[in-house]
């Protein structure tokens, strides 16, 4: 990993959104970057580890350190990032924290809280449910695993896609006016390293779920 060199600039969001495999992460996540439009980069944990590396999700995989550097490199040339996965804190914990940590503009991380007879339920209904059997979504599942830093937002079962995508796009400050205005930026021109903020500066407070984590 790279340490605690920072990453990003004043004006760029980076959005965490964790959760079981079923919660409705990828929905979300391709949803937001779709909102925004250009600008926003999309990483997703599933097409890094599984697609591209073709990796077991074991401690110390080569997944963890590239899903850090994809995301520091979209932030540092300018871009936004929305970063989605189950992302278990036992494994990506580390590398999670040093990362916000190293963002020097505002970071929202958000857990979608999902019982595992509705992700079985969700699961059932997806195109690639035959990819994988309940007893394996069983065997992965792993109850309100939070990443307990500061802030850290909770979505339960019974708020609908469209209330979550609002409520994480206010909460982090993305603008979903599917922008088309965007030329790619050189790393160079954008990066601003300044001190690290904390993780709770700037945001707003949550409107739909009326709870945090620890």
């Amino acid at each position: 990993m790279a340490a605690m060199n920072p990453t990003g600039t004043t004006e760029t969001r980076l959005v965490v959104i964790r959760g079981n495999s079923g919660a409705g992460k990828s929905t979300i996540a391709r949803r937001l970057r779709a909102g925004h439009g250009r600008g926003c980069a999309l990483v997703e944990q599933d097409y890094l580890r599984r697609v591209l590396l073709r990796e077991r999700d074991t401690p110390g995989g080569l997944a963890i350190g590239l899903i850090e550097q994809t995301v520091r490199y979209a932030l540092d040339g300018g871009y936004h990032v929305v970063l989605e996965g189950i992302l278990h804190r036992r494994k990506y914990g580390p590398m999670l924290r040093t990362l916000i940590t190293a963002h020097v503009g505002t970071t929202t991380v958000v857990y979608l809280d999902v019982s595992l007879d509705e992700t079985l339920r969700r699961h059932s209904r997806r195109p690639q449910a035959a990819e994988f059997t309940a007893d394996q979504m069983r065997g992965w599942y792993a109850g309100r695993d939070l990443l307990g830093t500061p802030g850290e937002h909770i979505v339960g079962e019974g708020t609908s896609e469209d209330q979550a995508v609002a409520l994480i796009a206010a909460v982090a400050d993305l603008p979903q006016g599917h922008r088309d205005d965007l030329r790619p930026r050189q790393p160079a021109d954008c990066v601003d390293h300044r001190e690290p903020r904390s993780l709770d500066a700037g945001l707003p407070p949550p409107e739909v779920t009326g709870r945090h984590g620890p």
